[in-house]
């Protein structure tokens, strides 16, 4: 019994690759790039990538599987402007959102991968999952700040049009692919694209048909602002006739928004030392 008392503080006070392991728990935190996908950038353009960063709570079941507990910021935004669609350029809508999302995704790699073994030192890896984000969509005219949803921009207070109406939370499905590898003890860096299907097509604020510059007259007690007949159809600042009249086409209804975030990290597992199993 002494005998293994002290083999036993010899393996702690004298650790070496073989004898160190780590906890299965892993912290760690991701900045990078965010891109927005619909209405307005069609084409999977990346003229307007913006910023964004995670920090994230990671289990590892196994070398090959592990399940992330996540939240993540970006800021999004597009713009008509960066078009080749002569439609699109002279809609010249746009629009910027701040993005908080929680979600939980299971990470698949494809190789074996052990923290301290250098014959199992890297693996790309595959990530699915599902979460919730919050968001509230912009603009800015004459250098002031107008939320968007509040004004209804397609007719949704109206109660004709309250199908048109949403909310400022969503669900989001990220899948992506990633590669990472271990630097040193406990220490892992990662890169990964990771794209966000949602169940909301507003992200951007814009969706189905005009409802016509007649439903933002400000006329009292009418609840729809000025602005609001402003910022519903922009193309009066590109053309003296503009081209928002009622059940014309504004977006693309049959399809709803994405956005990706392209990240660089790091993380780190707490060693833990114990005798090994053959003494």
């Amino acid at each position: 019994m002494k005998k293994l008392f002290f083999l036993c503080l010899l393996v702690y006070v004298m650790p070496t690759e073989a004898q160190v392991y780590y906890r299965k728990s892993e912290f760690g935190a991701g900045v990078g790039g965010a891109n927005y996908f619909g209405d307005l950038n069609t084409n999977y353009g990346f003229q307007q990538f913006s910023y964004s960063g995670n920090v994230f709570y990671k289990y590892n079941f196994s070398p090959y599987i592990a399940l992330k507990l996540g939240g993540s910021y970006a800021h999004l935004g597009y713009s008509d402007r960066f078009s080749n669609n002569y439609y699109q350029k002279l809609r010249n809508l746009n629009f910027e959102s701040n993005i908080y999302e929680a979600a939980i995704q299971a990470e698949f790699s494809f190789f074996r991968y052990e923290i301290g073994d250098f014959e199992h030192r890297f693996t790309p890896y595959v990530s699915i999952g599902a979460g919730i984000f919050w968001y509230n969509p912009y603009t800015t005219l004459d250098g002031e700040r107008h939320y968007l949803r509040p004004l209804g921009t397609e007719g949704q207070n109206y109660e004709e049009y309250k199908n048109r109406r949403y909310k400022g939370t969503a669900m989001c499905f990220p899948i992506g692919l990633g590669f990472k590898f271990w630097l040193s003890r406990g220490l892992t860096i990662h890169m990964e694209a990771v794209n966000r299907s949602t169940t909301t097509d507003y992200l951007d604020d814009v969706s189905t048909t005009y409802v016509g510059i007649d439903k933002f007259e400000d006329n009292t007690p009418s609840p729809y602002p000025a602005v609001g007949a402003q910022l519903q159809d922009r193309s009066w600042e590109l053309t003296d006739q503009p081209i928002g009249k009622a059940g014309r086409q504004r977006g693309i209804s049959t399809t709803r928004d994405q956005y990706m975030m392209l990240q660089i990290g790091v993380s780190f597992r707490l060693p833990t030392y114990r005798c090994p199993d053959n003494l």
